[in-house]
């Protein structure tokens, strides 16, 4: 396992850790019952709002700027769970709104401002720290990390409930521990009550290993939310772990471990892990990725990732958005029992490094990779819900 102070380093170069400022807890994030809000309407310097102005690039053209008007309310809410991104030096981090959680943030949720209203909490997730010396502790204790994160995802999930107008249809977010926590959350709380269920519009649970039984598409993590095989498809599920090559025989992604781990879920030769293709839901046709990276103010982790193989020029821009000129084709693989998105880059695009190592393939382009597909599939999903319910 590696020394922390280099996942610290990364951590720092992905999230451009003391890039933007220290935001204090206000009276308005945090409402009596203790629940912490690092997002959801009406919140001052929200970091899940944000301009939608765009630099559209491509190889040998001017650069093209778009910038969509302010969308009226969608009537769609998004629940969102961040990744692994705090910095604190204990196991589990406080309910502090740091500059981490903030950046990652508007690289991964900001986007989705534009279809629905985006609701995160913060939660006591597991650190940085934790994940780098993992061998240090007991599946117990693993657990017990896990447990002290989900509480308040939880709680924060039944604030939501209890405050949340039910003709809005919810999209859940998350991605690695966030996505860890949803699927608990799922399974515990949303996937056994059909009045809830029937409130979900889908999931978008990436970098987390979403179980399912072999050769189906429910059955796993979940007996009745299966996973999204058209746009138009509602109450369901879009899963996948990014790789560029087929994942190690030890990797942490894309292979559904033969032993429990820290979080409860299905695992052994019946099951396997999902993966819904975002560019060809239907068919799973190998087709170019729609791209967005957040550039301003600080590149997210896709653009690191370009900017050191064809240099920082590549994912500068003077909006907050960049569709870069590199591009990839994405299909779903299941190849050697393991299960992945498979990025294949087209002419002129690098292959991108996998970080930290290989088993974690293209875990931190996860997000950004098809961001563009996602908000276009919850727009598509949220047309059909209406239909469906009018």
């Amino acid at each position: 396992m590696r020394d922390s102070r280099w996942w610290r380093a990364v951590a720092a170069v992905v999230c451009g850790i003391g890039v933007l400022p220290w935001v204090p807890v206000g009276a308005d994030a945090a409402p009596a019952d203790g629940v912490v809000w690092l997002c959801r309407p009406g919140l001052a310097d929200d970091p899940c709002t944000a301009s939608t102005a765009t630099t559209v690039r491509r190889t040998g053209q001017p650069d093209l700027r778009e910038e969509a008007p302010a969308p009226a309310d969608p009537g769609v809410d998004c629940f969102y769970v961040y990744p692994t991104v705090s910095l604190q030096p204990t196991p589990n981090a406080d309910t502090t709104v740091t500059p981490e959680l903030r950046t990652v943030a508007a690289q991964q949720a900001a986007r989705f401002s534009q279809v629905c209203e985006v609701y995160a909490p913060v939660y006591r997730q597991r650190t940085l720290g934790a994940l780098a010396d993992e061998d240090e502790y007991t599946a117990e204790q693993r657990a017990d990390l896990s447990r002290i994160a989900y509480t308040d995802v939880r709680r924060a999930w039944q604030q939501f409930l209890a405050e949340h107008d039910p003709s809005r249809p919810v999209v859940l977010i998350g991605h690695s521990q966030g996505t860890r926590m949803l699927r608990q959350l799922i399974r515990e709380e949303i996937d056994p009550r059909p009045e809830i269920r029937d409130r979900i519009l889908s999931a978008i649970l990436l970098g987390g290993n979403t179980v399912v039984r072999k050769n189906s598409d429910v059955g796993g993590d979940f007996r009745h939310l299966p996973l999204c095989r058209s746009e138009r498809q509602t109450g369901c599920v879009l899963a996948w772990q990014t790789f560029d090559e087929i994942p190690p025989r030890d990797s942490r992604f894309g292979r559904n471990p033969v032993t429990p781990e820290a979080t409860p879920q299905p695992y052994g030769p019946d099951y396997e892990l999902a993966c819904t293709n975002p560019a060809s839901l239907e068919l799973n046709e190998s087709r170019t990725a729609a791209t967005i990276l957040r550039a301003q103010p600080v590149p997210s982790p896709m653009g690191v990732e370009l900017a050191l193989q064809v240099g920082p020029g590549a994912v500068a821009a003077s909006t907050p958005w960049l569709v870069p000129a590199q591009t990839y084709r994405v299909r779903c693989i299941h190849e050697d029992g393991a299960t992945a998105l498979m990025a294949t880059p087209e002419p002129g695009s690098p292959n991108l490094p996998a970080v930290p190592d290989p088993d974690w393939g293209l875990h931190l382009a996860d997000v950004e990779m098809a961001l563009g597909d996602l908000v276009r599939i919850v727009a598509a999903q949220t047309v059909a819900y209406r239909a469906a319910n009018p």
